[in-house]
């Protein structure tokens, strides 16, 4: 299991702090992004926070986010290219971009046109810039775009598979029911738990995102190990929204138990 590791975990920690706790957990890259309260790369120009990052051993796996990228238009446009600019300079790997998730453009018609119109419209861009978009289904109810499949068949429609992969996320892929995995499309899997037993799969929301043990109702295990086995071999990234967790006074030792709660469960299945 290739060990990433989102900021979004650990969102009080300046940027070289956090690259410090992702090298001590063994990780192999990080996602940095623009959506916290501090500033990207805490002010850093691009080019020397990605160069601070590969001296330390890790890779920018990720840059996210472009948010609500299935609502073209010119503010959308200019925001996915500064977004490319930055992942350029800073040597990040990909891109993410977020569906809208606010309950608006959900209607079938409606919701596979502005899929097909973004990524039309963002395919020359992330190709001319030798980079990869991620998209990322939202499996809320609420979601403008919950369905791995239909990301999937858009982006075959497009013959775009070389620049656009999707995210696997266990929290969402339960959200939105389960269903097929695509391993060979995936670019990144975050990975998070919930174990609040009084939720129903319909209550749960990002901030019931915790660290994986044996609580676990989303079967981090499980979807963890159908995806290696079936031939994904790309970073599998924490992503936790609990103020619990970004409250955490030792978060490194709390991160590293977990993951190697996931290993031995893994290895255990495997022996």
């Amino acid at each position: 299991m290739k060990r990433a590791l989102n900021h979004m975990t650990v969102p009080t920690l300046g940027y070289e702090a956090f690259l410090d706790l992702a090298a001590s957990l063994d990780c192999v890259g990080v996602e940095v992004r623009n959506d916290l309260t501090r500033s990207l790369f805490d002010g850093m120009t691009a080019q020397a926070a990605g160069e601070m990052a590969r001296d330390k051993g890790l890779r920018l796996v990720g840059l996210s986010q472009v948010y609500p990228f299935n609502s073209w238009s010119d503010d959308i446009l200019k925001e996915v290219r500064d977004l490319i600019t930055t992942a350029k300079s800073s040597g990040a790997e990909t891109i993410s971009l977020i569906p809208r998730n606010d309950g608006t453009q959900t209607g079938n018609g409606e919701r596979h046109a502005n899929l097909r119109i973004a990524l039309k419209n963002i395919k020359p861009m992330v190709e001319d810039a030798g980079l990869v978009a991620l998209i990322e289904p939202l499996g809320f109810a609420r979601s403008s775009l919950r369905s791995k499949l239909e990301t999937v068949e858009t982006i075959a429609a497009l013959d775009a598979k070389h620049v656009f992969k999707i995210v696997h996320d266990t929290f969402h892929h339960t959200l939105a029911g389960g269903g097929a995995m695509f391993p060979a499309q995936t670019g990144i899997v975050h990975i998070s738990g919930v174990t609040d037993p009084t939720l129903g799969i319909d209550q749960m929301e990002d901030a019931d995102r915790v660290l994986v043990d044996e609580r676990d109702r989303l079967g981090n295990v499980d979807q963890i190990r159908a995806l290696l086995k079936a031939g994904y071999d790309g970073p599998i990234s924490y992503e936790c929204f609990s103020p619990e967790i970004h409250a955490l006074a030792e978060p490194q030792a709390a991160i590293r138990k977990s993951f190697e709660f996931i290993s031995s469960q893994l290895a255990a299945e495997a022996a």
